[in-house]
């Protein structure tokens, strides 16, 4: 049954580089598709919003279609960290909002994006803290706002085929594995560098939480035990902060998961990241084995010009802009779909809601619920473990590498092994 879409104002709080990679030509997309009508971009950096308006490659791909920087841009910067409220605060309710901002951050910004009572998409992880991963929960589902966490990788569909695999018993017990994900050395001279230190976050934080979510994803078991230790470095500024990580995540049925992440691969290396996934299984008398390469995807391309480095492995299943039916060209892959599935949900709510003003909160809420058990897009409910990782992960970074126990009952909490 084709459900009715009610057109959502989108806000964009920050304007980095994954806005560039994704998430706008994401909105954009989105905007041709009917799930969202005006776009506003809010950043405290000027040069940031202009540089996304200029972009040739967008502008060729999305002809005709812009968005409102805000701060205008004949405004200047801003020196304003709530820059963001003024912007919500014209917003009509249960709107869309997509947070792109450092991990720190994210608390604090959900939280009022839920007072302006929006629907919300925030990039990965939701927060650091469980106890705010379930604050938000309850709030939101009161307020009858959708929020989508974007751990892209559940939609990947490799990851999608696992899954059903694993629930169907056909690769047996998952007891042992290993993850990686390297993202590239010039990550070092963004504005990484202001952010990415030591007091905020990590490599596994960062990057690594994907693929402890994917795990969780396709297995459904929970983590207990979480070990980080990290390598140190200095950032072109001078700021410190770590630029390695190993990880080992023990679950609850013993199986143990190895995660190797940091800010390193080499720039003038065939592919845009390394990152992979690895599990083995235990079954009747045998074993099994998941093997995911996912920096390759198969591809292949030695360029003449227009690239950045001539030979490259192109990874046509995240996100690449293609010709389609249309006028310039589409996003495709994971990445996107990834995005789409919260935004075109949020319409999809207003778009019953419209129809059914009287019983609005029921569909709201039914929405919330329906989403929080299928378990494919991340809410804050069905993947709240991800906080309870996390923060076990930042105490033993902090501490050393100690080991870091998650416990359930009476109530989740996280503490230090030895402590």
């Amino acid at each position: 049954m084709i459900q009715k879409q009610e057109p959502l104002d989108l806000t964009i709080i920050g304007a980095g580089m994954i806005v560039h990679d994704l998430i706008l030509p994401a909105a954009y997309q989105l905007q041709r598709m009917g799930c969202v009508s005006s776009i506003t971009i809010c950043d405290m950096r000027v040069k940031s919003l202009q540089s996304l308006l200029e972009d040739k490659e967008l502008n060729e791909a999305f002809p005709g279609q812009k968005f409102t920087p805000y701060p205008a841009l004949a405004d200047g910067d801003s020196s304003d960290p709530a820059l963001y409220k003024k912007v919500l605060e014209k917003k009509k309710p249960h709107q869309a909002v997509i947070i792109a901002l450092p991990d720190q951050l994210h608390y604090r910004v959900v939280c009022d994006a839920l007072d302006y009572n929006q629907h919300i998409l925030c990039v990965k992880p939701l927060v650091l803290k469980y106890d705010q991963s379930i604050e938000i929960e309850k709030k939101a589902y009161e307020r009858g706002c959708f929020i989508g966490i974007e751990y892209h990788k559940r939609f990947d569909r490799r990851a999608l085929l696992a899954r059903k695999h694993y629930q169907q018993g056909d690769l047996g017990e998952f007891i042992m594995g290993e993850a990686k994900m390297i993202e590239p050395y010039y990550y070092r001279h963004s504005n990484f560098q202001n952010w990415f230190t030591c007091e905020n976050t990590d490599p596994f934080v960062y990057v690594g939480c994907h693929y402890v979510d994917l795990t969780c994803f396709i297995t459904g078991l929970k983590p207990v035990e979480v070990t980080v230790s990290g390598v140190k470095g200095k950032f072109p500024n001078g700021k410190e902060g770590f630029l390695w990580s190993n990880g080992r995540v023990r679950f609850e049925n013993g199986a143990l998961l190895s995660v190797t992440d940091g800010l390193g691969y080499p720039d003038d290396a065939g592919g845009s990241n390394d990152q992979c996934l690895n599990m083995y299984f235990e079954g009747d008398n045998q074993g099994g084995v998941l093997a995911h390469d996912d920096q390759y995807r198969g591809v292949e391309y030695s360029f003449v010009k227009n690239a950045p480095k001539k030979f490259q492995y192109v990874n046509p299943d995240f996100y690449r802009l293609v010709p389609w039916e249309g006028d310039g060209l589409k996003p495709v892959g994971y990445g996107f779909d990834s995005i789409a599935a919260t935004i075109a949900t949020a319409s999809r709510v207003e778009g019953e809601v419209a129809s059914n003003p009287d019983k609005a909160v029921e569909i709201r809420r039914r929405y919330i619920d329906e989403a929080n058990e299928k378990g494919l897009i991340a809410t804050p409910k069905n993947s709240a473990v991800n906080e309870l990782v996390q923060e076990a992960a930042r105490l033993s970074i902090l501490s050393g590498g100690d080991i870091a126990l998650i416990e359930y009952k009476p109530e989740p909490r996280v503490r230090l092994k030895n402590k």
